[in-house]
């Protein structure tokens, strides 16, 4: 069973490990991509419905994992594939969730629930299965109800590194890059790698000074799960970075960390953005990308042009053309900007990934001038 917290239910049959979960529901709408989605650390918490009918086809590799294992709470899906196959597969989802321990469900109302969610907003929820669902529908409703809300959660920490690394530049080394892991992607450094960047990942709980310490050319955060409200050490951390004037770029959780970091403040979305087709226009360009999102929350900012900060005039750079949502920020006085979504897209789509060469850029003008 699948039990919502206000109390709606949805049957199926188990899918990976059996027992129970609790977590945050959402519903992505990408139709490719589940490896990528099941291992994004910014999905921690949280009971993932796919909206794609049929999940699992290619199976599972070993190249496509964002981090080092599935980070969901749980996973709903409507078909499984009975067989995967495909050239790059060493193995099944459905064994590969089951030696995780992630608890799943296939049930043929993920239509249903995912209309649900759209009216009635992303709430908690609960996946149970074999002998943890053998107890009475009310027991199990209270369970989900007594289980932590996303709103508060500081959960970071939870999924970063706890020791430094160093992603090493693909070439002929550029720039150096201190990238603070507030659950990042693996694709993250690598695209940066690729254009020449030493990338040195480092845990969430850094300070400005240890960031520093280091001399980078420029400055990353990264993606991550939890209220960005909670991150207080971060955004000091960050206006540390800005108050130094280094390049800076942010990516979701970056992205709300600079909005706060600019004084900006932060709010719940209904049910968020999680998928590979969201459209976002850079408002200065007018240019759409088409976007690869997974966020439950998002930057309070001014659309009617730049306004003050303490670092000088910032704008909205980009935003959702589905609802207006902020999808970006720029500082118009010193080099740093962020994005809501993810432009190194595993598995795609690829429009953004220029937004490293802007990166780039930057750091490269923040070279020659000294």
């Amino acid at each position: 069973m699948l039990i919502l917290e206000d109390g709606r239910v949805f049957h199926g049959v188990a899918y990976g490990a059996e027992g129970e979960t609790f977590g945050e529901m959402v519903f992505n709408t990408g139709m490719t991509g589940y490896q990528e989605t099941l291992t994004d650390p910014s999905y921690a918490r949280q009971i993932v419905a796919m909206t794609a009918p049929h999940i699992g086809n290619t199976g599972v590799n070993a190249e496509d994992p964002e981090s080092r294992r599935i980070q969901v709470a749980g996973y709903v899906v409507r078909e499984p594939a009975r067989v995967a196959s495909n050239w790059r597969a060493t193995g099944s989802l459905g064994s590969a969730l089951r030696e995780q321990g992630v608890v799943g469900i296939a049930m043929p109302g993920t239509r249903a629930l995912t209309r649900h969610l759209r009216d009635r907003g992303a709430m908690r929820a609960g996946i149970f299965s074999g002998a943890a669902a053998e107890a009475a529908e009310a027991d199990l409703l209270d369970k989900v109800l007594a289980s932590p809300r996303m709103e508060g959660a500081d959960l970071a920490a939870e999924v970063a590194t706890t020791e430094p690394y160093v992603v090493p530049a693909i070439g002929a080394k550029r720039f150096t890059v201190a990238a603070v892991d507030l659950g990042i992607k693996s694709m993250t450094p690598h695209r940066m790698a690729e254009r020449g960047c030493e990338v040195h990942v480092l845990p969430a709980t850094v300070t400005a000074e240890d960031i520093l310490s280091l001399d980078p050319d420029g400055v990353f955060f990264s993606n991550g799960p939890g209220d960005p409200a909670t991150a207080d050490h971060q955004v000091e951390a960050l206006r540390g970075v800005l108050d130094a004037g280094k390049p800076f770029f942010g990516i979701c959780f970056g992205n709300q960390i600079f909005g706060r970091a600019l004084g900006l403040g932060t709010y719940k979305l209904r049910f968020g953005h999680r998928g590979v087709n969201q459209p976002v226009q850079d408002r200065r360009t007018g240019k759409v990308d088409v976007s690869a999102h997974n966020h439950g929350f998002a930057v309070d900012a001014p659309l009617d042009g730049p306004f003050d900060t303490a670092y000088g005039r910032a704008e909205v750079s980009h935003v959702n053309l589905n609802d207006d949502c902020v999808e970006g920020l720029r500082l118009l006085d010193r080099p740093a900007f962020s994005v809501q979504y993810h432009p190194e897209a595993a598995a795609g789509p690829h429009d953004a990934t220029n937004l490293f060469d802007r990166f780039c850029e930057l750091m490269e003008l923040r070279e020659v001038r000294g």
